[in-house]
């Protein structure tokens, strides 16, 4: 006798395909529990990312705000503790004190001007406290002769910026062999026994730059005002996502009702109602 292939069943007369059957109840409550759950998570992300979006729109604002306003005087010892990027950083300050060029620390940059350093040296203010100033920067190739005369008080303008702790991509700050990959304040001060010092550093303006040496290195006010902000983009993806398992749920509902309407329950899976067979 020849056997039906997989996937069919016998009349007694021949082959005929097996026809789809309804999922049960308990499948179906199943995955639209699962489905329901992925929905909520994806429609979360993209509300959760619609806020990021508002937050960083505000930030572009005060950092626009504080970029323009008139220089401040620069926080002093007793304000650091309350130092932050949200509240201060890149807030246009102002302070005076005396460079301490031997102790600059040359900190590797890459800049629309190519690759070279970023000159951060240390300013003693008037009451003995030390900030970090970045005057500028000067291609790799540059030598020493950036420095200034080590005499007389300084007028330093510029932005207010946080320390960058660590080191670059990949590579560490290492301070036993002065090289420094990143404006880590901190551990620049510690290295060059400076301490207490600023939790943050000036990056100073053109006219401080050109005014420090007199001549055309370093170069200030290079500072790069930019934010990434994708958070529109993700939030739509996040909601396309969510709408895809709304259109997903509502396809297998609409398969699974046409299912039970061709094949009520009590109907055999090949179309014949067996109860009424029997009962002839």
């Amino acid at each position: 006798m020849k056997q039906a292939p997989r996937g069919m069943v016998t009349d007694g007369q021949g082959t005929a395909p097996v026809a789809p059957r309804a999922r049960s109840k308990a499948v179906l409550l199943a995955l639209a529990i699962c489905a329901g759950l992925v929905f909520a998570g994806f429609f979360a992300l993209g509300t959760w990312q619609l806020k990021r979006l508002q937050w960083k729109l505000d930030l572009i604002e005060r950092v626009e705000q504080r970029v323009h306003a008139p220089a401040v005087a620069a926080p002093g010892p007793e304000r650091w503790p309350q130092v932050n990027a949200d509240a201060d950083e890149y807030r246009r300050v102002r302070l005076s004190g005396t460079f301490l060029y031997a102790l600059t620390a040359r900190v590797q940059a890459s800049t629309e001007l190519g690759g070279g350093f970023w000159l951060l040296t240390p300013l003693r203010c008037a009451d003995g406290s030390v900030v970090l100033v970045n005057r500028g920067f000067v291609p790799a190739k540059a030598g020493a002769e950036q420095d200034g005369p080590e005499v007389g008080p300084a007028e330093v303008s510029g932005l207010l910026r946080m320390s960058e702790p660590g080191g670059g991509f990949l590579r560490h700050n290492d301070p036993a062999g002065d090289r420094w990959f990143s404006r880590d304040v901190q551990a620049i001060a510690a290295a060059r026994n400076l301490l207490p010092a600023a939790p943050y550093f000036i990056d100073a303006d053109a006219a401080t730059a050109s005014k420090d040496t007199g001549g055309n290195h370093p170069v200030g006010g290079l500072t790069v005002i930019a934010f990434h902000n994708n958070h529109l983009v993700y939030a739509l993806t996040w909601y396309a996502l969510a709408l895809m398992v709304a259109g997903a749920c509502f396809w297998v509902g609409r398969e699974e009702r046409n299912l039970r309407r061709r094949h009520p329950p009590g109907a055999h899976a090949d179309g014949i109602d067996r109860e009424s067979d029997d009962g002839k």
